[in-house]
C-alpha cells in the first residue's frame, strides 16, 4: 500500500475553524501525531498531508488544513492554500466545535462542498462538553479527547470511498495478448526507472495475464520484425507521445496505436473534452498565449516536453508567433482568460478530481482544454488513428 502512487490514493481533507479540534480529530483518525495540537489558535499553518493505509478504506492521503476563520493577512494566505486543497479532495470532513456550533464560515464551506458535488461529513467535535444530535447522514458527533465516535467516522469515510474499478488499458486487450510499449529513455526520464504511466500500464497488463514488451524507438522496427518472424501478433502499441510521429510510421496501420498521455486522459475522465479542445490549435494567432500545465515538479531538462518540444512543434505547425506560459505541480492559475488554450500533461501525478477540476475551470471560463498527447497526435495527423484504437468517436 505504501507504494500506491499519491494520485491513486483516496484524498481525505479535514477543514474547520481555528481550534475546532480539527488536528486532534485527524490524529485520532490516523492513530498518529500527524499534526501538532495546541490551545494556541492557528497552530496548523499550512496543509499537512500524510500518505498511509487507513482501515477499512485502504490507501489514503490525509490532509489537515489551516483554520479558515483567521482574519489576519497571513490567515487569508493560509485560507487560499486551504481552498486549493479542495481541487484534489475526494472526501471532505468539516470539523465543528460543538460548544460553539456551526459558524458562518462553516456554512459557507458546506455550500462550497455542495457546489463542487464533493462528498462530505460534518463532524461535531467536543461532544463530551456539548452533546449534539446529528440531523442527517452527513452529520456525526465525536470526541477527539476520548475517541468516542472515531470508528463511526472512519466507517462513514469508507462508505464514501468507492473502490476504483477503472482501468487504464486492460479493457483494450484480452488475456494472453501482446502489448508493445515504446518507452524513450532520454535525459528527461527519471534515472533508473520508467515514468509513472509506463509503470502503471505494465502492472495492469501483467495483472490481466497479458504480455508487456518494451523497447525504445530506435529498436521498434527490429522488435516488430522479430515478432512478425516469430508469428506473434501484437494487440496494440502504446508509445510515449514525444515519439508519436516516428512510431506511427513504423507501426502497420492494422495495429492499434495509442499513447500513454492519451490513455491517461481517458483514465482521468477528460478524454472527450480534450479531443474537442485540441482543435483550438488551428485558431491560434500571432501573440496568443498558451498555458502549458505540468502536474509534476520534475527538474526541467534542456529538451523538456512542456517548455521546449511542444512549444516548438506548435509554432512550426501554426506558423504563428505564440507566447507560452507554464504552470507546474499543484499551482494552476485561477484566471485563465489571458490564454487562448490550455495544454495539460497526462496528469499522472494528480488525482482524477484535480485534473477534472482544472478542465471544468477552463470550460467555465471559455478556454479550450486539451493534453500533451492529444495535441501531438493532432499536429501529426494521427489523432483519428489513436482515437479508433481506444474506441473514441471524433
Amino acid at each position: 500500500m505504501q507504494n500506491t502512487p499519491a494520485s491513486e490514493r483516496t484524498f481525505i481533507s479535514f477543514f474547520g475553524a481555528v481550534n475546532a479540534g480539527k488536528s486532534s480529530v485527524v490524529n485520532r483518525v490516523t492513530g498518529q501525531t500527524l499534526s501538532i495540537v495546541s490551545d494556541t489558535p492557528g497552530t496548523t499553518t499550512d496543509p499537512v498531508i500524510k500518505s498511509m493505509e487507513l482501515l477499512p478504506i485502504g490507501p489514503v492521503a490525509i490532509c489537515d488544513t489551516a483554520g479558515l476563520d483567521d482574519n489576519t493577512a497571513l490567515g487569508e494566505a493560509r485560507a487560499e492554500k486551504t481552498y486549493e486543497i479542495l481541487r484534489k479532495t475526494d472526501i471532505a470532513v468539516l470539523v465543528v466545535d460543538s460548544t460553539a456550533g456551526l459558524s458562518a464560515s462553516d456554512a459557507a464551506l458546506i455550500e462550497t462542498f455542495r457546489e463542487k458535488k464533493l462528498p462530505y461529513l460534518v463532524c461535531y467535535n467536543k461532544s463530551d462538553l456539548a452533546p449534539v444530535t446529528p440531523k442527517g447522514d452527513n452529520e456525526l458527533a465525536v470526541c477527539a479527547l476520548t475517541g468516542e465516535g472515531i470508528e463511526t467516522l472512519k466507517n462513514r469515510l469508507a462508505a464514501f470511498a468507492v473502490k476504483n474499478e477503472r482501468t487504464i488499458v486492460a479493457d483494450l486487450f484480452a488475456a494472453g495478448d501482446i502489448v508493445l510499449l515504446v518507452t524513450p529513455i532520454d535525459e528527461a526520464a527519471p534515472k533508473g526507472r520508467l515514468i509513472l504511466p509506463e509503470q502503471m500500464m505494465i502492472h495492469e497488463i501483467l495483472d490481466h495475464a497479458s504480455m508487456a514488451l518494451c523497447c525504445q524507438p530506435p529498436q521498434l522496427r527490429q522488435t516488430l520484425a522479430f515478432l512478425a518472424q516469430s508469428g506473434k501478433k501484437i494487440r496494440m502499441v502504446i508509445t510515449d507521445s514525444q515519439a508519436f510521429s516516428e512510431v506511427s510510421k513504423a507501426v502497420p496501420e492494422e495495429i492499434p496505436l495509442a499513447s500513454f498521455s492519451i490513455l491517461m486522459a481517458r483514465y482521468k475522465g477528460v478524454l472527450e473534452e480534450a479531443a474537442r479542445g485540441v482543435k483550438a490549435v488551428d485558431m491560434l494567432q500571432d501573440g496568443d498565449k498558451v498555458l502549458m500545465s505540468e502536474g509534476c515538479t520534475h527538474h526541467r531538462q534542456c529538451q523538456d516536453i512542456g517548455t521546449v518540444k511542444i512549444p516548438a512543434w506548435l509554432r512550426a505547425y501554426t506558423k504563428k508567433s505564440i507566447s507560452i506560459e507554464t504552470s507546474s505541480g499543484f499551482g494552476f492559475p485561477e484566471d485563465l482568460s489571458p490564454y487562448r488554450m490550455v495544454i495539460h500533461c497526462g496528469g499522472c501525478m494528480l488525482n482524477e478530481r484535480e485534473v477534472q477540476s482544472r478542465m471544468r475551470q477552463a470550460r467555465e471560463q471559455g478556454v479550450p482544454f486539451t493534453n500533451y498527447g492529444i495535441t501531438i497526435a493532432y499536429m501529426n495527423g494521427i489523432l483519428q488513428r489513436s482515437a479508433k484504437a481506444i474506441g473514441l468517436a471524433l
